[in-house]
C-alpha cells in the first residue's frame, strides 16, 4: 500500500468536516502553545537569575557579621560589628584557597552636586573589593591602596548616581558633597544592572574604607568592619575556601559547644544553584499544568475519531470488500489522528512562540524559546495522536466486513 495514500485520505476527511477538525485540534493547539510559553518563561527566568548573580563577580564568598541580643530578643544578622581587620588579614594569610579578601562598611547619605542631590548608598571599600566584583572603571581611575591608607576624600560613582547628578557631563575631577564634606570624583564604574534581589547595583558611591569610617559614618568599635567579601582561587576550590574560612573564624572567635557563631559564611554559587533549581521546579510545574490541556485534547481526538469510525462504518465495509486489509484500515485512521495532532502541534508552536514574545514585549519579562521544547512539543503531539488514535483505528480495523456493509 502506498504510504502517501492514508495521508491523502486523512486530508480529504479533515477537509470534509473543517469546523469539527479545527475544534478537535484546538485542545492540542492550546496545550502545545501553553507548554512552550511556560517553558520559555521558566527558562528565561533561570537565565536572568544566572546573569544577575554573574554580575556580582565570580567564585564569591560572603562573611556576614553576627547579631545583637537585647532582653532575649535577637536583632538579626548583621546588627553587631563582630568582624575585624585582623580577621581579614588572617584570612589572607591562613586560607590557601582564598585569592582576595576585601572588608566593607556602608551607610546611606545625600550626595550633592550644584543644585542636584541624590540619596544613595555610600560604601567604604578597599581596591580588592572592585577587583573581586570584576567591576571596571569606564571613566577616570580606580580607587588605590594609597587612597585607603591616607583616607583620601575621593569617590567612584555608580552609573545611576553619575547620570542623576551629572547627566551627560563627565564627572571625573569634579567635586560632590557627602554629608557636607567635599569629595573628588575620580572615576565612574561600568553598568552592572539589577542584583539578584532586584536592587540597582549602580545606585552607589564607593569611597576608601578608612575615609568612610573616620569621616562619614564612624566605627562603633575600633578595628571592626561590616562585611568581608572573598574570592576563591578557582570555582573548584569554593567549598574548600568556605571550610577554611569557617574553621579559621571559629578559632579566632572562640566558637565552641557553648558559644554560637557570631558570623555567617555564604557561598554565592549555592545561592545560584538554589535559585536555578527553584526556577526549574516552577518551570516543570507550569509545564505539567499546561500538559493537562494536551491530555484533554488527546481525549477529544479519541472521541472524534470514534464518531468518525461510526459515521464511516459502511465506507470501511466497502473498502474491506474490495480488498483492503486490516492493517490498511488501521493505518488510514491512525494517519488521520496523527495528522490532526501534528497540524494542531504546528499551530500550537506558532501560538507558543508568539505568546512568549508577546509576554516579553508587554511585561518586560525574560523569556527564552528553547529548540528542545519545540522538538519535544512536536514529538509529544505525535505521541498523543498515536496513543489516542490507536483505539479508534483498531476498532475500525476489526469491524466485520459483512456487518459494516449492512450498517445504516
Amino acid at each position: 500500500m502506498d504510504l502517501l495514500l492514508p495521508l491523502k485520505i486523512a486530508l480529504r476527511a479533515l477537509r470534509v468536516n473543517k469546523m469539527r477538525s479545527f475544534l478537535t485540534m484546538l485542545g492540542i493547539m492550546i496545550g502545545i502553545g501553553a507548554v512552550i510559553v511556560m517553558v520559555a518563561v521558566g527558562t528565561g527566568a533561570s537565565r536572568q537569575i544566572a546573569g544577575q548573580i554573574a554580575t556580582m563577580g565570580s567564585n564569591l564568598i560572603l562573611v556576614l557579621p553576627g547579631s545583637t541580643t537585647s532582653g532575649g530578643i535577637s536583632a538579626g544578622g548583621g546588627s553587631a560589628p563582630t568582624l575585624t581587620y585582623d580577621d581579614v588579614k588572617a584570612i589572607r594569610n591562613e586560607c590557601p584557597a582564598v585569592a582576595l579578601a576585601a572588608p566593607t562598611v556602608r551607610g546611606t547619605a545625600q550626595v550633592v552636586f550644584g543644585n542636584m542631590n541624590w540619596s544613595t548608598m555610600i560604601q567604604g571599600v578597599t581596591p580588592d573589593f572592585l577587583w573581586i566584583r570584576e567591576w571596571k572603571t569606564v571613566r577616570g581611575r580606580e580607587l588605590t591602596q594609597n587612597d585607603s591608607d591616607t583616607a583620601q576624600k575621593v569617590c567612584a560613582l555608580g552609573n545611576t548616581v553619575a547620570e542623576t547628578l551629572f547627566g551627560d557631563e563627565d564627572p571625573t575631577g569634579k567635586q560632590v558633597r557627602i554629608k557636607g564634606m567635599p569629595f573628588t570624583v575620580i572615576g565612574v564604574l561600568e553598568v552592572k544592572g539589577r542584583s539578584p534581589q532586584g536592587s540597582d547595583q549602580d545606585d552607589v558611591v564607593y569611597v576608601p574604607i578608612t575615609t568612610a569610617q573616620r569621616k562619614l559614618f564612624g566605627s562603633p568599635i575600633p578595628g571592626t568592619v561590616g562585611v568581608i567579601l572573598l574570592q576563591a582561587k578557582d570555582q573548584s576550590l569554593l567549598a574548600q575556601a568556605e571550610k577554611e574560612v569557617t574553621a579559621l573564624l571559629d578559632q579566632r572567635h572562640r566558637v565552641g559547644p557553648t558559644r554560637e557563631r557570631d558570623f555567617t559564611v555564604r557561598n554565592l554559587t549555592e545561592i545560584l544553584a538554589v535559585s536555578q533549581q527553584s526556577s526549574q521546579v516552577m518551570s516543570m510545574l507550569l509545564g505539567a499544568v499546561a500538559s493537562i490541556s494536551l491530555i484533554v485534547g488527546g481525549i477529544g481526538i479519541m472521541n472524534i475519531m470514534l464518531v468518525s469510525v461510526t459515521e464511516r462504518t459502511r465506507e470501511i465495509g466497502i473498502r474491506m470488500a474490495i480488498g483492503a486489509r486490516e492493517k490498511d484500515i488501521l493505518l488510514q485512521f491512525l494517519a488521520e489522528a496523527v495528522l490532526l495532532t501534528l497540524l494542531g502541534g504546528v499551530i500550537g508552536i506558532l501560538m507558543g512562540v508568539g505568546g512568549a514574545l508577546l509576554i516579553s514585549a508587554l511585561f518586560d519579562w525574560p523569556t527564552l524559546i528553547s529548540a528542545n521544547a519545540i522538538g519535544l512539543a512536536v514529538a509529544f503531539s505525535s505521541a498523543i495522536g498515536i496513543f489516542f488514535g490507536f483505539y479508534p483505528a483498531r476498532k475500525a480495523a476489526r469491524l466485520n466486513p459483512i456487518d459494516a456493509l449492512r450498517y445504516e
